[in-house]
């Protein structure tokens, strides 16, 4: 049985169901991401959850959204 990991990040400039899907077509495109839920909040921060069978960087996470053309903001401890 393979293991599921959840990850959340905080996403800005989202503002419509477009925004939505692209950044879930970017994240889902990634090595072992099994779906992607998006909380959108326009003109604020969405929460996106990834859920994927193994450890996905930051890196790897921000590059996508970036190239949805959107940014990851780090959470705040």
């Amino acid at each position: 049985m393979s293991q599921t990991i959840h990850t959340n990040v905080n996403v800005s400039g989202m503002t419509c169901g477009h925004c939505v899907s692209s950044v879930s077509e970017e994240l889902e495109s990634l090595s072992g991401v099994e779906d992607v839920a998006v909380n959108l909040n326009p003109g604020g921060l969405s929460t996106v959850t990834i859920t994927s069978t193994k450890e996905l960087s930051p890196s790897e996470i921000g590059e996508a959204v970036a190239e949805a053309g959107y940014l990851v903001v780090a959470n705040e401890a």
